[in-house]
C-alpha cells in the first residue's frame, strides 16, 4: 500500500526513535539514566490533581474550542505579572505546545512556503513544517558564542519572498541560550523590514539562571502586531502529560484564524483544563524553587561532563538543557552504543544525537543534547557513564 510523500519525508524524532533501544536494556535488568527527554521529575503541584478530583459533573461535555473562561483568565492573570497584557479573545487553549505549532504553521504558511529558525532547534519544528510542506531555513548558532545569532545582515540574508515568519524558542531547546533584548529587537528590525512573523516559543520563560533578565517578545511593543506566544504547561509546572499549550496574540485577525482549526479539532479535554487552571495559581514560590534546583542540576552535570577528554560546550544559561560536542564521528551509533554494550555498575546512560536538531546537512553529527532533569547523585553516575562509556566506544576502535 502507498503512503504520502508528507509522511514518507518525515524524520523520525531523534528524541524518541532510539527509546526501542532503551527498552531492551532495561528488560535485562539495566538501569538507564535519561538524559534523553526533558520530562522532568519534579513533582507536580498538588493543585492539579485535586481540581480534577474535586469535579462533580454527571456529563463530561466539550468544552469550548477558545478554551475554558476559567482557563483563559488563570493565563491572562499569569502574563500581566511578566508585564504582557492580553485579554479574552487574544488568547487560545491547545493541545500542548506542539499543537500550537502546528497551528501557526498551518495559519501564517502555504505549500513552499518557509520560517527562518536559529538552528539548532526543537526537533519537532522541523516534523510539524515538514507535515504541512514548509520549508525550515537554518540561521546556524554555534557553541562558540553560546548560541546566540548572528548579524542582522546575516538573517536578512537568509530572507526570501517564500519566507513567512521567524521562529525561535527563548530559552533555547536545545542550546540552553537566553538571547539577549538587543538580539530579540534586532529580530523585530527584520521581523518589520521583511513583514515577517514572530512566532515565540516561550515554554521555558522562567528557567533562566546566572541573574540574567529575561524578555519576553510580548514587552516589545514595536511588534504587537506580528508576535505569537507559543506556551505550555508541561515544563513550567512538571505537567507533561497535561498536554495543554497556548496561542497568545494581541493580532485578533491571526486568533480569528486558527479558532477556525481550534473548532476542527473541537476542544482540549476538559478535566486537563480544570487542572491547569489551578497550576496557573501556583505560588511564585514555586517557581523560584524549581528555577534554584535546575540551577544547581545544571552546574553538577557540567562541571562533570567537563571531565571528559574532547568534549567541547558552553555552560548553558537558561532552560534545562546541554548542548555538547563529543569526540566522536556519529554520535547516534555512540548512543547506541551506550545502550546496547556498555554497562557500568548495571547501569548507562542515554542521550540524545543532535543531529536531528539541524536542517543544515552534516551539522550536528558529533553533537548531544543532555537533560539535566535527574537528581544530583543521578546525573553524577550519569556522567560517569557517558566519560566510561566513551573510554570504551574509542577502545574498539570507533571514531
Amino acid at each position: 500500500m502507498k503512503f504520502s510523500n508528507r509522511v514518507g519525508s518525515m524524520q523520525a524524532s531523534p528524541v524518541r526513535k532510539l527509546v526501542p533501544f532503551a527498552n531492551a536494556a532495561k528488560k535485562e535488568g539495566v538501569k538507564v539514566y535519561h538524559l534523553n527527554i526533558g520530562q522532568p521529575d519534579i513533582k507536580t503541584p498538588d493543585g492539579f490533581m485535586n481540581a480534577i478530583r474535586a469535579f462533580d459533573q454527571d456529563v463530561l461535555k466539550y468544552a469550548d474550542s477558545v478554551g475554558s473562561d476559567e482557563l483563559v483568565e488563570a493565563m491572562i492573570n499569569y502574563y500581566k505579572e511578566y508585564d504582557i497584557h492580553f485579554e479574552p479573545g487574544e488568547l487560545l487553549i491547545t493541545n500542548g505546545g506542539s499543537e500550537a505549532l502546528l497551528f501557526c504553521m498551518l495559519s501564517l504558511c502555504d505549500d513552499g512556503d518557509n520560517i527562518l529558525v536559529p538552528e539548532p532547534f526543537y526537533t519537532n519544528y522541523n516534523g510539524f513544517a515538514t507535515c504541512v510542506d514548509v520549508k525550515i531555513k537554518p540561521i546556524t548558532t554555534k557553541a562558540e558564542n553560546g548560541f546566540h545569532l548572528p548579524s542582522k545582515e546575516e538573517i536578512l540574508s537568509r530572507v526570501d519572498d517564500k519566507t513567512r515568519a521567524i521562529l525561535l524558542s527563548n530559552p533555547g531547546n536545545p542550546t540552553g541560550a537566553v538571547y539577549t533584548r538587543e538580539e530579540m529587537e534586532m529580530l523585530a528590525e527584520v521581523a518589520i523590514e521583511k513583514n515577517l512573523w514572530i512566532i515565540a516559543d516561550e515554554v521555558y520563560r522562567e528557567f533562566v539562571y546566572d541573574g540574567l533578565k529575561y524578555t519576553s517578545f510580548g514587552n516589545l511593543e514595536n511588534v504587537q502586531d506580528r508576535v505569537i506566544i507559543v506556551d505550555s504547561v508541561s515544563k513550567r509546572y512538571s505537567a507533561c502529560g497535561a498536554r495543554i499549550g497556548s496561542l497568545a496574540s494581541k493580532n485578533k485577525d491571526f486568533i480569528a484564524q486558527v479558532l477556525k482549526l481550534c473548532q476542527g479539532r473541537l476542544c482540549v479535554p476538559t478535566l486537563e483544563m480544570i487542572g491547569a487552571a489551578e497550576l496557573y495559581r501556583t505560588p511564585k514560590s514555586y517557581l523560584a524553587e524549581v528555577n534554584a534546583e535546575y540551577c544547581k542540576r545544571r552546574d553538577v552535570l557540567y562541571n562533570e561532563i567537563m571531565k571528559i577528554d574532547g568534549l567541547v560546550c558552553e555552560k548553558p544559561t537558561g532552560a534545562f538543557y546541554i548542548e555538547a560536542k563529543l569526540p566522536v564521528e556519529n554520535a547516534e551509533d555512540f548512543v547506541i552504543f551506550m545502550l546496547n554494550e556498555f554497562r557500568h555498575n548495571g547501569a548507562t546512560t542515554m542521550a540524545t544525537p543532535s543531529e536531528g536538531f539541524y536542517a543544515t546537512p552534516g551539522l550536528g553529527r558529533d553533537e548531544v543534547r543532555l537533560a539535566y532533569i535527574l537528581k544530583e547523585e543521578d546525573l553524577k553516575a550519569a556522567a560517569e557513564c557517558l566519560k566510561l562509556g566513551l573510554e570504551a566506544y574509542k577502545a574498539k576502535g570507533n571514531k
